[in-house]
């Protein structure tokens, strides 16, 4: 692609990313001109254009339609998940808030609703899952659901299939393994693993743009959790998303950003209670 590359211009690359920041809020900066094509090299033969020249300026004038330029964003989106990632806020959910959440409603099980903000393939979501159920296990009284959105609808296919390279859950303890990750039937698929169903089911995903003016979400969720998101937004950007997501908590419910984002939640009626938690007051 060494001939792509020499003729995308920087009028073209600038209108490129600015159209990427518009529908997505992803700042690109000019370093990552050659990660830009190279992710979205094959959809520059798959759509029959000459060059990355004409295979962007086609895209920004609508002649691929708006599917492909959801793709071609879902292709530069960077997606990197794991189980358990930034420990000590499951720790915290499990061993602070939890108790706080399901006492003082006169002996009936509240239900808690969670919401993964930025989901990726899933493996926040089926985290906070695993949260939910141990802490049931060890006693406590509730109901509860998992919500994960992402603006990559490949990203949510994936989530919704719950299946996982078995190196990704290598990290978990063995309870963990034993009572929430099925192994892979057929010897071929060794390599694989599946969330078992009862927290398959507790699990919903949906395709959702952070971007948008409004979003189609319950408004008294009790935690959400955006994290290692904000960071590639602007300051302006950042704003809107915090008040939106805002908008979306109970009074009383719990924001968790990312260890390098705690200073970009800068929101009237939003309490810090770490770092990288903040109540909605």
């Amino acid at each position: 692609m060494t001939k792509q590359q020499a003729v995308l211009s920087s009028e073209t690359n600038a209108r490129f990313r600015a159209a990427v920041q518009r529908l997505s809020g992803i700042i690109l900066p000019d370093s990552k001109v050659a990660m830009v094509e190279q992710r979205l090299r094959r959809r520059v033969l798959d759509t029959g254009q000459k060059d990355m020249e004409a295979y962007l300026q086609a895209l920004m004038a609508g002649r691929l339609g708006a599917a492909e330029m959801e793709m071609a964003i879902d292709l530069i989106t960077t997606n990197t998940t794991s189980f358990f990632r930034e420990n000590a806020h499951f720790d915290y959910l499990r061993d602070i808030l939890l108790p706080q959440m399901v006492t003082g409603h006169n002996g009936s099980a509240p239900r808690l609703k969670l919401w993964s903000a930025a989901c990726s393939e899933g493996a926040e979501a089926f985290t906070l899952a695993m949260v939910m159920a141990q802490a049931q296990r060890s006693g406590l009284r509730f109901d509860w659901a998992v919500l994960g959105t992402d603006i990559s609808r490949s990203m949510v296919e994936k989530a919704r299939a719950a299946i996982y390279a078995a190196d990704q859950v290598s990290a978990l303890n063995t309870d963990l393994l034993t009572r929430y990750i099925m192994a892979a039937v057929n010897p071929a698929e060794k390599e694989q693993v599946r969330i078992v169903p009862e927290l398959r089911q507790k699990v919903r995903f949906r395709q959702m743009n952070l971007m948008d003016p409004s979003y189609p979400i319950d408004r008294d969720i009790d935690v959400i959790f955006l994290r290692n998101v904000l960071i590639y937004f602007n300051a302006e950007d950042r704003a809107h998303v915090v008040r939106r997501l805002q908008s979306h908590l109970r009074p009383g419910g719990y924001l968790f950003v990312g260890h390098s984002e705690g200073m970009s939640v800068k929101a009237d009626g939003m309490e810090r209670i770490r770092p990288t938690i903040f109540r909605k007051m």
